[in-house]
């Protein structure tokens, strides 16, 4: 693997040793400082710009991310009719598709979120359509696709799904949620493992461009394990990676039997590991799915959980017994309580363990329960980039909850009642780019500078809290600290190499910042 010298710039260890004029890497590995230059060792002149440690993703989906680039480009429609005329033209270029399958379409396209199959049939009426929304809790189908998942007007909501219906009961062509989701995509063939290789190629080799190392993917069924594995093998991945198998509900505990098979044949590939077991808590505010204290503004529901409490908290207790860690989706209030809940009874069984519990999103937290998440040793995943007043924001979430209910993401708040944070991206629903989520963290302000002094203030953190979130924070998630997250003697050299020091620079131009340069375990990747 050799030796690397760093040095023509700022080295920040992102630890108590402070800034560093020069760093030296052997086999991969943060050599002690002083150290001399190995002979033969590549030089590398940062140019007078900042070598920090790489940055983690807490949460994130790299195979869907992956699959984004195989179906119809529909992420950047600007309309309905946009939309449907790139289905059309994939379609047209692919006659031999079976099912024609994308995301991820933008959800304010409409006012109310919701989409009819008739709109799909104009493009494609012969075989069957399945596009996700952005939020990834959310389908639009063609009729043909409803007609093969045998979905009608006679057709129940699932206990974890709901069909959006037309006046007349008839299925509307929206799906919400995995029960009601998974008819359809359980008929999806499923793609090859050289098809999955590749999306994983993709997906990882865009995340260490964004000068990422390791990530936390959040979303993995058992039908992607092969696909991983064998990227891996083949030393496709350009990022190393935690797979979080998704807990399901409806298959727990008869689930349990599997998982360990699971976790077996993930680890004995190269830069992969299965440490973790994946909850939703419940689903997201646009859909009125996510679970919250009281009802929302604009329907008579509180929302969807996922799991009761007794099954939840009995899947914690099954989870620790097998040696996952837990990472959770919880979006709403109720969501978050329910989560905290189930980690307490945890705690109280196991007398305290050492499983590491993250509580992903937060988009809502009540007063009461700020003060646990230090409690209950529980990291909380950030998606700095949801922490803005957007259009989604605008025209969506707020007018489900009224204006009663219009502070998210509390950040600073859940920082300084003692609790330990990360980030992540939730990409592909986000983009992987940290420095524009550190960006949105430190000013809570929308690219165009929108509003100015930021949405809910109070709630910005500094670039230094920011940077040690996306780093430390992470790795501590991971069960890697003092391996990732600071250039600290021994460490793995996993580096990000940028064109200016981001604690130097004005906050809005944090994004102006490029990352020039990636390095895994002392290998560039970017």
């Amino acid at each position: 693997m050799g030796a690397i010298v760093f040095g023509g710039g700022t080295i920040a260890t992102g630890s108590e040793r402070g800034d560093l004029d020069r760093l030296v890497v052997v086999d991969g590995r943060v050599a002690e400082p002083g150290a001399a230059d190995p002979a033969g060792a590549e030089v590398v002149d940062l140019g007078g710009g900042y070598l920090g440690p790489a940055f983690g993703d807490g949460h994130a989906h790299l195979m869907q991310a992956g699959r984004e680039f195989s179906g119809p480009e529909i992420r950047s429609a600007s309309s309905v009719a946009d939309v449907v005329a790139s289905v059309r033209a994939w379609a047209d270029a692919h006659p031999d598709a079976e099912w024609i399958v994308g995301a991820s379409y933008d959800a304010t396209l409409t006012s109310d979120g919701r989409f009819d199959a008739r709109w799909l049939d104009e493009a494609v009426a012969d075989r069957p359509v399945v596009l996700r929304a952005w939020d990834y809790h959310t389908a639009w189908c063609n009729s043909r696709a409803l007609e093969l998942a045998g979905i009608t007007a006679d057709t129940p909501d699932p206990a974890d799904g709901i069909i959006a219906r037309r006046p007349d009961g008839s299925p509307l062509g929206t799906l919400i949620e995995s029960g009601a989701t998974d008819r359809v995509f359980d008929l999806v063939p499923p793609t090859s493992v050289e098809q999955g290789v590749e999306e994983l190629r993709r997906s990882t080799a865009f995340a260490a461009s964004c000068g990422i190392t390791w990530v936390q993917d959040a979303w993995v069924e058992p039908g992607d394990v092969d696909a991983w594995v064998a990227a891996a093998e083949q030393g496709a991945l350009s990022v190393d990676a935690d797979l979080a198998i998704r807990a399901d509900p409806v298959d727990w505990p008869e689930q349990v039997g599997e998982l360990a098979g699971l976790r077996d044949r993930i680890e004995r590939a190269p830069g992969i590991t299965a440490r973790t077991l994946k909850f939703f808590v419940d689903g997201i505010i646009e859909n009125h799915t996510a679970y919250l204290l009281a009802d929302y503004a604009d329907a008579c529901t509180r929302g969807l959980p996922v799991w009761t409490d007794d099954q939840l908290r009995q899947a914690f207790v099954d989870a620790d017994l097998l040696g996952f860690d837990i990472h959770l989706h919880a979006i709403g209030d109720g969501g978050v309580r329910l989560a905290l809940d189930a980690t307490q009874h945890l705690r109280g069984v196991t007398g305290w363990s050492d499983r590491r519990v993250t509580l992903a999103h937060a988009q809502l937290v009540d007063e009461a329960d700020l003060a646990r998440f230090a409690a209950l040793d529980v990291t909380v995943c950030f998606q700095p980039l949801w922490a803005v007043e957007d259009a989604v924001m605008r025209d969506l979430t707020l007018p489900r909850l009224g204006p009663e209910r219009s502070l998210h993401y509390r950040i600073r708040s859940v920082l300084d009642a003692g609790a330990r944070i990360s980030f992540g991206s939730d990409w592909p629903v986000t983009s992987p780019e940290v420095l524009a989520g550190i960006r949105t963290a430190v000013t809570r302000e929308t690219p165009d500078g929108w509003p100015a002094g930021g949405w809910h203030p109070a709630e910005r953190i500094t670039v230094t809290e920011a940077l040690t979130a996306a780093t430390r924070g992470v790795a501590y998630q991971g069960r890697s600290e003092g391996v990732r997250g600071a250039l600290v003697p021994d460490a793995q050299a996993d580096l990000v190499w940028l064109s200016a020091d981001p604690r130097s620079v004005a906050p809005k131009a944090l994004t102006d910042v490029r990352v020039l340069g990636t390095w895994r375990r002392g290998t560039r990747t970017f």
